[in-house]
């Protein structure tokens, strides 16, 4: 028996709140009104049975329910989003679609975008999130950014960056019953791990530090995504593997510190993939430059600190 899918108006007010945490900027968003917007999502959490926000002091959160349904519901409308668009579209010059990660477009990629879409009001983005590797014949996709080591036959890989491994928990650890302090005080914490391509990344880290591999199966929780390890992570549940594209925001902000100075290379990265037939088009060229313009920065941009230099001398200096 298949179930029944839940109010579309109910899931459309449920995504824009949890992406705003706000039902005054949904409504605002969706041209309602903010009383509706709340009858939506208690309508909705009727239909699910299960609670997604939290209100405390004005402040409006997700539960560890609606965490896990968002990325689901997002997905369904950013395919719906696409389809309309291939229906619809007429002038395909100006709308460029890029497929990437779930946890990189949440953590990394959607933050930078405004500044592309200011560079560049006349091109239209769209962003599709998938693990699976993209088919480029059917024409729906125009590039995508994909962790590895560059080696797709047939396409055009240009290097954007690399990424560091190293654990990052919420400052609220550093301090308390149970201090993290060194390495070995890792034993007295919860670790979070990610599954999807990232379950070997503690073991790796914990070699590189000298203490023992087995470390990494001991009792702990486990996400299917990054970002909601992260954000177990913010949250102070336990201690997690960072990586530098996915932390460096929430380091800066201090949402996250690095308690230790010990980082693991990587020996892959992440590139912007595209057929080689397409990837000179304007409009690819365009997102291509502002890209990598906007990982490596301007030469004097170049000269300051990285957030993540300054929280390992920091983690450094917190242990003289």
């Amino acid at each position: 028996m298949t179930a029944r899918l839940p109010s579309l108006n109910g899931l459309r007010a449920f995504e824009a709140a949890a992406r705003h945490l706000s039902f005054t900027l949904a409504a605002k968003e969706l041209n309602v009104t903010q009383t509706a917007i709340s009858h939506q999502i208690r309508r909705l959490e009727l239909e699910l049975g299960i609670k997604l926000f939290v209100r405390q002091n004005r402040a409006l959160t997700l539960t560890a329910e609606a965490r896990e349904y968002l990325p689901g519901v997002r997905a369904a409308f950013n395919d719906l989003r696409l389809a309309t668009d291939r229906l619809q579209r007429r002038d395909s010059d100006h709308v460029l679609t890029v497929s990437t990660l779930a946890s990189l477009a949440a953590k990394w990629l959607l933050p930078k975008l405004s500044a592309f879409q200011e560079a560049h009001p006349g091109i239209d983005v769209r962003i599709t999130t998938s693990t699976s590797l993209i088919d480029f014949r059917s024409g729906d996709v125009d590039a995508a950014i994909r962790y590895g080591r560059g080696q797709w036959p047939g396409l055009r890989a240009d290097w954007l960056m690399a990424d560091q491994l190293f654990p990052v928990c919420s400052p609220a650890l550093l301090t308390g019953d149970r201090p993290l302090r060194r390495p070995e005080d890792l034993a007295d914490h919860v670790l979070l791990q990610t599954s999807a391509g990232y379950d070997d990344d503690w073991r790796l880290w914990l070699t590189a530090a000298g203490l023992p591999a087995n470390l990494s199966k001991q009792p702990g929780v486990t996400f299917d995504l990054i970002f909601m390890t992260l954000q177990a992570a913010i949250d102070g549940i336990g201690v997690a593997m960072g990586r530098t594209s996915y932390v460096e925001a929430d380091i800066a902000k201090g949402r996250l510190v690095v308690p230790f100075d010990i980082t693991l290379p990587s020996d892959a990265g992440f590139y912007l993939v595209s057929p080689e037939a397409r990837a000179d088009t304007p409009k690819l060229s365009a997102f291509r430059q502002w890209l990598k313009a906007s990982i490596h920065g301007k030469p004097d941009e170049l000269r300051k600190p990285e957030p993540l230099r300054e929280a390992i001398q920091a983690a450094r200096r917190r242990r003289v």
